[in-house]
């Protein structure tokens, strides 16, 4: 599967974004899609994903203000975001899973070629 992030772009804090996550070549909704960011200077953590069961998961960071929604008709995950603030800054990746619904990168086979977010104080 090959996966194409899009969506960002530069947003004043309190701002909204929606970052989306095309996929090409097989499917998404057999596949755990999860969205990673890596902020300026530091490693890349993880933001939430929505497993091919239905289930979603997010980072503490992140919950309440981000959610993950997925339509398989169009073969695209997004990541709604919502009271974007400062420490949001980063670039946002996709990833894809065939294994076990997971936060932990290093599960994630596929990934795209990630999106700047950029929040502005």
């Amino acid at each position: 599967v090959q996966l194409q992030a899009s969506g960002g772009g530069l947003v004043q804090a309190g701002g909204s974004l929606r970052l989306s996550c095309a996929a090409s070549g097989r499917t998404s909704s057999t596949y755990t899609i999860g969205w990673f960011r890596r902020p300026p200077g530091k490693e890349r953590e993880f933001v939430a994903f929505d497993s091919w069961s239905g289930g979603t998961y997010y980072a503490d960071s992140v919950k309440g203000r981000f959610a993950i929604s997925r339509d398989n008709a169009k073969n695209t995950v997004y990541l709604q975001m919502n009271s974007l603030e400062p420490k949001d800054t980063a670039v946002y990746y996709c990833a894809a899973s065939r294994g076990r619904p997971t936060s932990t990168e290093f599960s994630y086979g596929y990934w795209g070629q990630g999106t700047l977010v950029t929040v502005s104080s």
